[in-house]
């Protein structure tokens, strides 16, 4: 729908059901209402919540649509007769929730959202924190349920506004208590379970997170947008600067305590309890001259993984100038401390090459509050290498001052030994001075010292002492000699500098990549990972895959950069200019990034590509097994027909009824393999139809037991009068319970009955079929649930395999389990749970 724009979605989120959502966004529609906005309800769930109806006075609302659906009757949100009305806003309830299927052209309620933004209708939707896609394994560990409905992260955070509906889990409780929430008889099983103080702590810790990280992104991104330098207090953020040292660890616990007790004192003042500390980031800066060579990358992995350990996150950038990388990272990310170690030069080193990174770093730190901390280290380092130069700025300048200065002192130094030394050994300390000149500042400097020395051993030892005789061929060899060595020694000096310059070049960079591969290894989405790795590292304002660039070719263009990425794809950055040197190293990110490409490429046409596949195996081992079981009970009936209508033979009455009852043995035989087939299609395919009901274990046993008349005798039950009655489809569970007492049946040694008992606990009952037989090896357990497998256990004459598979998928449907145990003292045990009839119901979705 070109031409339109699309609509703007607020979501209100919530902690936990019952917090209030869909009040306050039947409130905020009520109040655009009487701003004269046009606003209809498209779907609001009230759950008999005589408040939250009452909200819905005075608002237009579209019909509902009913969806049949395994026979029953359920309301959807009529998608085309919203977008036919064309509201303003249109308020729609439960965004995770999943449509019945065949009531509309979307399975998710939110894709249903989006064709209304897309249609230029605003939204306004409720959520719950445990319905987030990236929170749903985190939700399932604190509260025990697996979430089946949830909803994109990137749904969400597209939205315009998101506002936190909060609520303590004490008042919670209170609320669920005086029957605000749901049904009295639902009231004692939610407390006891979902609605308990731990569960609604965690969860309303992990919503408040959440929404936090949405407002951080946001500032960020409106600072990046506005081009805001100054750092804004809004949240307490400490950066711990990292060098490789031993002493990063005393720096990260430093660091981590200056991000808690800020914030800490706050709250005890208030007479709260101090939240979560300050966001802690830990940075190392790679110089492509070799800042990282005097590093230990093995000290680096430690001292990341304590990071993270505490709670904070590791970070690695890209930088000649280490004091401006340093602060430009703390102000793109806005913050608050930056904690660096003292200098690890001693005095001598500082006073030769002045300021060092943490004084640039104060001088360039403006609002950022920098701690300088002493550690072990203080004082003991060595010299890292210069940037730019192959000698330091501090070396240009005193190697021409020690030049000059060296031969006067030594001159002054041999004077008042002109007895014990000759003219031999005079030159040759003239001359080591000179290799130690050269040692200092270079070429130059040592030309500069082999004049200097050359012209005072002339003037003060060479006779006739006090003139300069330059004339003299001695004197004019002994000044050659002196250039020619300083030279050399010069020379080879600056050769050896370059070598260890490249050399810590190639160690930072191996660096650099080996920290982005251990973030892709610890991330699940590699591309993401990858490109806010590259961001960071490059200091980049952003980092995003394109398939059209804005340049030909690595150009910088408009402030942008782009770097092609395998075959249609480009790496775009935007921020800084990025020296040759960098570059490099950007084609190394670059080719990251093409191969994690072409791997969701393969990966997504490989998950294409597996259903088919397994559609074929299971085409291909139904040919193979039904050839043989469909046509042996056909074959028995067709002996048995042919027998009784063959007048070559005259059968008494007693052969007639033999011949009769097995050609119905064979039939219900034959109905009963076409039913399991007909069944297993329709669970593939969603279409198995339930009539659930409370069904008492007592009332299904017996007709279980009565399918399978040959072992009657072999089976033996424990009381079940006591066990609570279950939610579940009758005859379905009569043949779940037939399938898994016939299997064990069949597998259990004769004369050793098959033993079943039923247990109640946490709201669901446990029906345990034991058997004495072989049993099945742990790795081999979930194989017996697939369809048409037997593993070897038994001879193709006892079926197709498909009756474990068919009770899994029975069960599963009526919202149960079904798993294998090892029976104590050998064979299998099937454990098949089902909930109370009582505490079945739709559960806390809202």
């Amino acid at each position: 729908m070109s031409g339109v724009r699309p609509g703007q979605l607020k979501v209100y989120l919530g902690a936990a059901p019952g917090v209030g959502k869909t009040y306050r966004m039947l409130d905020e529609g009520r109040r655009r209402a009487a701003r004269g906005t046009d606003v209809v309800v498209g779907f609001v769930e009230c759950h008999r919540r005589p408040r939250t109806e009452a909200m819905l006075a005075g608002l237009e609302a579209v019909g509902r649509l009913d969806c049949g659906y395994r026979g029953g009757t359920f309301p959807e949100m009529d998608l085309k007769a919203v977008l036919a009305r064309r509201p303003q806003v249109a308020l729609v309830d439960e965004l995770a929730h999943t449509n019945v299927p065949g009531g509309g052209r979307n399975t998710k309620r939110w894709q249903d959202v989006e064709e209304l933004l897309a249609a230029g209708i605003d939204v306004v939707t409720a959520l719950n924190i445990q319905h987030l896609e990236s929170l749903n394994d985190v939700v399932e560990k604190i509260t025990g349920v697996p979430q089946s409905e949830t909803v994109p992260d990137d749904v969400v955070r597209r939205a315009q506004q998101i506002e936190l509906v909060d609520m303590a889990p004490e008042g919670l409780r209170r609320r669920m208590a005086h029957g605000n929430i749901y049904a009295p008889a639902k009231v004692d099983a939610a407390l006891a379970n979902h609605f308990r103080p731990g569960n609604l702590t965690a969860l309303r810790e992990l919503a408040l997170q959440w929404v936090a990280g949405q407002v951080d992104a946001a500032l960020l991104r409106h600072r990046s947008e506005q081009g805001v330098a100054r750092v804004w207090e809004a949240r307490e953020r400490v950066v711990v600067a990292l060098t490789g040292g031993s002493e990063g660890e005393t720096l990260i616990r430093r660091a981590a305590r200056i991000g808690a007790l800020p914030r800490a004192l706050t709250f005890v003042r208030a007479g709260q309890a101090p939240p979560a500390r300050g966001d802690l980031l830990a940075v190392h800066v790679t110089r492509s001259d070799g800042l990282a060579a005097g590093a230990s990358h093995s000290a680096l992995v430690r001292q990341r993984r304590l990071v993270e350990s505490l709670g904070g996150s590791y970070h690695s950038v890209v930088g000649d100038d280490v004091p401006t990388a340093l602060v430009e990272f703390a102000r793109a990310e806005n913050a608050t401390q930056l904690v660096l170690g003292t200098s690890r030069r001693g005095r001598l080193e500082r006073f030769l090459t002045g300021s060092g990174i943490g004084e640039t770093v104060v001088a360039l730190s403006r609002d950022i509050d920098v701690h300088m901390v002493t550690h072990e280290r203080a004082g003991r380092g060595r010299l890292l290498p210069s940037r730019r130069r192959t000698l330091p700025t501090s070396r240009l300048v005193a190697g021409p001052i020690a030049g000059l200065v060296l031969p006067v002192l030594l001159t002054f130094g041999l004077d008042g030994l002109r007895g014990p030394l000759n003219l031999t050994s005079e030159a040759l300390l003239y001359l080591l001075a000179v290799v130690g000149v050269a040692c200092i500042g270079g070429v130059a400097s040592a030309v500069i010292a082999s004049l200097t020395a050359s012209l005072l051993l002339n003037y003060w030892f060479m006779p006739p002492v006090g003139e300069f005789t330059m004339a003299d061929a001695n004197s004019m060899l002994a000044l050659g000699v002196f250039a020619v060595v300083a030279a050399t020694v010069a020379a080879v000096v600056d050769r050896s500098l370059r070598l260890a310059r490249r050399s810590a070049r190639a160690t930072a960079e191996a660096e650099t990549m080996s920290s982005l591969a251990g973030s892709i290894v610890r991330g699940d989405e590699a591309i993401p990972a990858l490109l806010e790795r590259t961001r960071e590292t490059f200091g980049m304002a952003s980092a995003e895959l394109v398939e059209e660039p804005p340049g030909a070719g690595a150009s910088g263009t408009g402030g942008a950069l782009s770097v092609p990425v395998g075959t249609g794809n480009w790496l775009l950055l935007r921020g800084r200019t990025l020296p040759s040197s960098e570059r490099r190293v950007l084609a190394a990110f670059a080719a990251h990034v093409g191969a994690a490409v072409e791997r969701a490429r393969l990966a997504e046409r490989a998950a294409e590509v597996e259903p088919v596949k397994a559609a074929d195996r299971m085409r291909t081992a139904l040919l193979r097994a039904v050839g043989h079981d469909l046509r042996t009970p056909l074959a028995a009936v067709l002996a048995a027909v042919s027998s009784l209508r063959s007048r070559d033979v005259d059968f008494s009455a007693e052969d007639r009824d033999e011949l009769l009852a097995s050609a119905e043995e064979s039939l219900a035989k034959l109905d009963r393999l076409v039913e399991n087939l007909l069944d297993l299609s329709r669970l593939q395919a969603g279409a198995l139809t339930l009539k659930t009901r409370a069904t008492a274990l007592e009332e299904v046993l017996p007709l279980a037991l009565d399918s399978l008349p040959g072992h009657a005798a072999d089976i033996e039950v424990r009381s079940l009068e006591e066990i609570p009655a279950v939610l579940a489809d009758p005859p379905l569970l009569e043949r779940v319970i037939a399938n898994l007492v016939g299997n064990a049946a069949r597998h259990s040694p004769p004369g050793v009955p098959v033993l079943v008992s039923a247990s109640a606990l946490g709201g669901r009952v446990e029906l345990r079929v034991v058997d004495r037989g072989p049993g099945v090896p742990p790795a081999d357990r979930e194989q017996v649930f697939e369809p048409f497998q037997r593993l070897g256990d038994t001879d193709n004459t006892t079926g197709l395999g498909l009756g474990l598979a068919l009770s899994r998928g029975l069960t599963e449907a009526m919202d149960g389990t079904l798993t294998p145990e090892d029976t104590p003292g050998g064979g299998l045990t099937m454990v098949l749970s089902l909930p109370f009839a009582g505490a079945a119901g739709k559960g806390a979705r809202r």
